[in-house]
């Protein structure tokens, strides 16, 4: 079922109170009260459920929870779940989708959800022979590591293939890694895949003589891809003081720059992960993975270097891809144990993984095109700190509703700035 903003007044989200925002989104995501109260954050994570997820807890650490409007994927329609404590993301994301969705939103696709599980063999004699043994064995091999978890094999996923690699020179000498290639359907995989990693390694060392060392699942999920694009007429673009042309025409400028330049491409992709983190953080999923791998497939070729992929088409529109893995799931660990998570995609109302990878991808894509859209106009900084002087009034001292007052009048006054935001305190 799809979330249609256009029915909703949702556009006008920034200019309600907290309860009331949370009350529309409730409204048209259809949740229910406890789901409700679990986005509030009241209590949303009990502290025995949290003592049982990690060690030597000792409480919960808030960060705000946004949503994002106007997205448009695949023709349906989403409300975006964003956790992050950083001003302007959902701003950003929200303002980019709906000119996004103005010239017909975001195009996505993902490949089937393998994931890799490896075994490092070492005091291999003869790696090719070796290799040539393993391949030899596959359906064997194969077939050990699918008695591990049947129910993923009742829903159609399971180990699918191997893959072996061989290291004639490191620093411990010769190695031969097995590659357990393991389709984990709407999960994760990393619990599944270790798992029969750990299976089939004996089996490993029977047939190349060598001794398992490492096994476990790699992050670098290449085969678990997603993909996001848009295509935009550069009119979409046009600001009070530049031409949508000429904002076009920069923002390809500005991700040329990302994509030869590693010490650009740092940051440029840094503003990538600003959209798709929030989202794997508020929906229970592994961020920390989902950076790792995000980050090893920008240096794939061997230079490090831009996600996104920017440029004018032969018919005058500015169109963008972004294309990156993404190992994420709907089934497991925090997503399945942390409330507010669960109550999250019930808002996003995704069916599958590889449709949440999808959205994600749009966002990290919208969130890029923000940026660049800033850097080739007004700079990063006037809209940024425009957003960020309601942090600055609160670390002023500001409470309740000197918040919005100190912080509109420093915006006014382009001084955002601590020592602004006391004198202004002081004056009142």
């Amino acid at each position: 079922m799809s979330v249609k903003n256009t029915k909703t007044g949702l556009e006008k989200l920034r200019h309600l109170q907290p309860q009331e925002r949370l009350k529309a989104v409730a409204d048209r995501s259809q949740i229910s009260a406890e789901q409700s109260r679990a986005l509030a954050g009241n209590s949303a994570l009990p502290l025995t459920i949290a003592d049982g997820m990690i060690e030597n807890v000792i409480g919960r650490f808030e960060l705000p929870l946004g949503v994002a409007t106007n997205f448009v994927i695949n023709g349906r329609d989403y409300l975006i779940p964003m956790a992050v404590e950083e001003p302007s993301v959902v701003a950003a994301a929200s303002f980019m989708a709906k000119l996004v969705k103005e010239n017909g939103g975001f195009s996505c696709s993902s490949t089937e959800p393998v994931m890799r599980g490896q075994i490092q063999l070492l005091n291999v004699e003869n790696l090719m022979a070796a290799k040539a043994s393993l391949i030899a064995a596959k359906d064997e091999i194969v077939a050990l590591a699918n008695t591990h978890d049947q129910a993923l094999l009742e829903l159609g996923g399971g180990c699918r293939d191997i893959e072996v690699h061989t290291f004639e020179e490191t620093a411990v000498g010769p190695m031969l890694v097995l590659h357990l290639l393991v389709d984990v359907r709407d999960a994760m995989g990393a619990n599944t895949v270790n798992s029969k990693a750990e299976l089939v390694a004996p089996l490993a060392e029977s047939i190349t003589g060598g001794q398992a060392r490492l096994r476990i699942l790699s992050n670098l999920a290449d085969k678990r891809l997603v993909k996001a694009s848009v295509k935009l007429h550069t009119d979409s673009l046009l600001t009070d003081k530049y031409d949508g042309k000429r904002v076009a025409q920069s923002i390809v400028e500005a991700c040329a720059f990302a994509e030869v330049d590693p010490y650009r491409a740092a940051t440029h992709n840094k503003g990538i992960m600003n959209g798709i983190d929030p989202v794997v953080l508020v929906t229970g999923n592994d961020w920390r993975a989902v950076e790792a791998g995000a980050h090893a497939w920008a240096a794939r070729f061997g230079r490090y270097t831009s996600l996104t992929r920017w440029r004018i088409e032969a018919d005058g529109r500015l169109h963008g891809s972004i294309e990156l893995p993404m190992a994420i799931g709907l089934i497991g660990g925090a997503t399945r144990t942390h409330p507010a998570a669960q109550a999250a995609l019930a808002v996003l109302k995704v069916e599958t993984a590889n449709e949440l990878g999808e959205v994600i991808a749009a966002v990290g894509l919208a969130q890029n095109m923000a940026a660049l859209r800033a850097l080739a106009t007004e700079g990063i900084q006037r809209g940024h700190m425009a957003l960020h002087a309601r942090n600055i009034a609160i670390a002023a001292g500001a409470e309740a509703e000197q918040v919005a007052i100190v912080a509109a009048k420093l915006v006014e006054e382009g001084d955002i700035s601590v020592d602004a935001a006391r004198r202004l305190l002081s004056d009142n």
